[in-house]
């Protein structure tokens, strides 16, 4: 590009801006680097039901009905410029009945695609594109739908050669029908199918008004045992050409996952998490303030499932929790939980609470 500076026109450049994605946060997918995993650390995660799972934060596995079960794991195979990607294994395989799904779903809260103008006459194109890796070859599928699933829009693209990372550009005309919604709810739902059935698979290339996960015939990964799917870069932009990937700085994209899911790790040392007070002999209220605003209130509290992996300080002297914590009343900035414990303290006490290296607390607002 020519820049021009002339003191009497000013700056000319000889080649204008013309992506619709030039400036901001042109990547509507959160962690589409897939280098934040709060819950795991690189774990594996096991899937066989629909219940919601997660590996990388924001990007939600599930696994509908049949027999088949795979894993999800963030790992460090990934392309050139790339540090980690999602890996999918299949440990179960499965031929997929007619209403059966497997796949991995992004939802994009409304708030982030209201510019997209979907639902009415002024729709923008849109832009889905990503690195692949996979044991399989084939025509893959994938969708986008709404909120209410009564909308949506399947896609196919090829992976012809196997174990090979391969990039893939999918574009998108605006859905003119329809309701998209434009708050703090799901805005966009970004699939990639891993295994659907026919009831769940659509015409490629075509809006529909009905739930479609995936394109009819595409290539089923839950169906070969010991296969393997990898995925990173991924980015939905406006307009109807793929651009260079928006890598944003690893803080930023921690405080955006940290808007739906919000995890404390404690550490050999039994670090102090919070400070509180005891409101009985036996159980000790705190309240933490979250790093950032999260999408709703959470209305639950994950644990590890085992009281002694928390414990609190009361007067100088130590006690392990006698059940897991619980929440309290909570907000989207202030996070309230509970510790009990033996009837050893004194109504009123100041307490601190810590866990260990198998203790965490996780709070979630996803949609």
């Amino acid at each position: 590009m020519t820049l021009a500076i002339s003191g009497t026109t000013g700056i000319t450049l000889a080649t204008q801006f013309d992506s619709a994605s030039t400036f901001g946060f042109k990547n509507r997918i959160i962690n589409g680097a897939m280098v934040i995993d709060q819950r795991n650390a690189g774990a594996i995660v096991t899937v066989n039901t629909v219940a919601a799972f997660y590996a990388n934060d924001r990007f939600r596995l599930s696994g509908v009905a049949s027999a088949g079960v795979f894993t999800g794991q963030q790992s460090t195979t990934a392309p050139a410029n790339f540090v980690n990607s999602l890996k999918i294994t299949t440990t179960t395989s499965a031929t997929p009945a007619s209403s059966d799904s497997y796949y991995i779903v992004q939802p994009i809260e409304g708030y982030n695609i209201a510019d997209l103008g979907w639902g009415t006459a002024n729709a923008k194109t849109v832009t889905l594109s990503f690195q692949v890796y996979s044991s399989l070859t084939g025509t893959f599928g994938g969708s986008m739908s709404n909120s209410a699933v009564n909308r949506s829009y399947p896609f196919t693209y090829s992976i012809s050669v196997a174990n090979t990372w391969t990039t893939i550009s999918v574009t998108i005309a605006g859905d003119t029908s329809g309701t998209w919604l434009t708050d703090n709810g799901v805005g966009i739902r970004v699939y990639f199918g891993l295994g659907v059935g026919s009831t769940l698979s659509g015409t490629a290339g075509a809006w529909a008004g009905a739930q479609y996960i995936s394109a009819t015939s595409a290539t089923s990964v839950i169906s070969t045992s010991g296969a393997t799917f990898y995925i990173t870069g991924v980015q939905l932009e406006k307009g109807s050409t793929a651009t260079t990937f928006d890598y944003r700085p690893y803080g930023t994209e921690l405080a955006l996952c940290q808007r739906y899911y919000y995890r404390t790790n404690g550490t050999a040392n039994l670090p102090r998490l919070a400070a509180g007070f005891s409101v009985s002999t036996t159980v000790a209220d705190f309240v933490f303030s979250l790093p950032v605003t999260m999408r709703t209130i959470p209305s639950a509290l994950e644990q590890s499932g085992t009281a002694t992996d928390y414990n609190l300080v009361y007067g100088g002297t130590n006690a392990n929790c006698s059940s897991v914590p619980t929440i309290g009343t909570s907000n989207v900035g202030t996070v309230a939980f509970s510790y009990t414990v033996a009837a050893v303290m004194t109504l009123g006490q100041g307490v601190i609470a810590r866990q260990n290296t198998n203790g965490y607390l996780g709070w979630s607002a996803e949609l």
